[in-house]
């Protein structure tokens, strides 16, 4: 019976042809999942170990098969099956470590700031854009390129097409202006 399941056998003119099974057959994507389901949850089992996180992870695996049926030959499902399992484990890590590091970071700041901090600091912020706001022009486009996006004095310059020093005397006459008009300035790094 599996013959039947995974070979289609034709007769023409006394010749058997033999065709290739397609994954999008229901029984043949049964077959597949009958045979891999668990040995692939087992493997995704013994990298993450949560059984649940593994059994998602396989059944997601499966559905990509199933949306790729037509792309996918019988003959190479299982290692299509192994490398969407493994993709879709690491990309979870990937996440996972991304939603770590960002509670981290909140629960950091949720630590350090009482009622008084958090007052400060957006007074500051508020005197900072006045301030960043009453340069001139010039001086702000250089200031912001140089400490927001992070450009090297002659890649401002490439941009805004002047020269090394000029950009060099924008953002002194900036920085100038800025110590002038915020005295906590130096306790801060913009």
């Amino acid at each position: 019976m599996v013959l039947n399941i995974l070979f289609n056998f034709e007769c023409s003119n006394n010749q058997f042809i033999v065709s290739k099974p397609s994954v999008c057959e229901e029984e043949n994507y049964q077959h597949l999942h009958k045979e891999n389901a668990e040995e692939i949850r087992n493997y995704l089992y013994y990298k993450c170990g949560s059984l649940d996180q593994a059994k998602d992870i396989t059944q997601e695996a499966f559905i990509k098969l199933w949306e790729k049926c037509k792309s996918v030959g019988f003959d190479t499902a299982k290692g299509f099956l192994y490398t969407v399992a493994r993709n879709l484990f690491f990309n979870q890590v990937k996440h996972n470590k991304v939603v770590l590091e960002f509670e981290k970071r909140e629960s950091n700041k949720a630590d350090k700031q009482d009622p008084e901090y958090v007052l400060r600091e957006k007074e500051f912020d508020h005197e900072l854009k006045e301030a960043i706001s009453s340069l001139t022009e010039e001086q702000r486009e250089v200031f912001l390129m140089n400490r927001i996006d992070e450009l090297k004095y002659y890649e401002i310059a490439e941009r805004l097409e002047i020269s090394v020093k000029a950009v060099e005397k924008r953002m002194s006459k900036a920085l100038k202006n800025l110590k002038d008009a915020l005295e906590e300035l130096n306790n801060h790094k913009i």
